[in-house]
């Protein structure tokens, strides 16, 4: 049999009272943590009385001095117990979205594909690319020198380098 379904006065009228009951046992809270705020100051806080000699005067601020102390030590225990467990909290956190996100490789397909298909394929189809690894390659010309044209009889050469005029010709190709 299909569950009845509850209507909707119904479930605004619940709604209304569970709201109701649960802002009643707030304010029981905040009246029960007042309590117990006002029972630890008289305890802890008793009424001052102010001495009238200068030598009671010291000794009650030495003995204030000494509560304040203990108080400062508690303060700063409670914060590194607090900054301890709050770096914790956030180590927690990390390893938890860690395990969250690792998940199982799945195993590949072999696919047959050209390697035009295959750039064809990420590129999309707009990008019209060629795998002619050749053309893509840089040109390079080869550069032939002046002394290997000048390849012939080595005592010309010396020849012409003899003299005025063979030191006029070495003084004009070096400037």
């Amino acid at each position: 049999m299909a569950e009845k379904k509850m209507s909707s006065g119904r479930r605004n009228q619940l709604k209304s009272l569970l709201l109701l009951i649960g802002q009643s046992m707030l304010e029981k809270e905040a009246r029960e943590a007042e309590k117990e705020k006002m029972n630890f100051m008289q305890e802890t806080c008793p009424v001052l009385s102010i001495p009238g000699c200068m030598q009671e005067m010291q000794e009650l601020c030495r003995k204030i001095h000494k509560q304040l102390d203990l108080a400062d030590e508690e303060r700063y225990d409670m914060e590194l117990k607090v900054t301890k467990s709050n770096k914790e909290i956030d180590d927690l956190k990390l390893k938890v979205q860690d395990l969250k996100g690792k998940f199982k490789k799945p195993t590949l397909k072999k696919v047959k594909m050209s390697a035009d298909a295959m750039l064809a394929a990420l590129l999309g189809s707009k990008h019209k690319v060629s795998m002619d690894l050749r053309a893509n390659l840089k040109q390079v010309k080869k550069e032939v020198k002046d002394e290997e044209l000048k390849t012939g009889d080595w005592r010309k050469t010396i020849e012409d380098k003899a003299g005025m005029d063979g030191r006029k010709k070495m003084f004009e190709t070096d400037a």
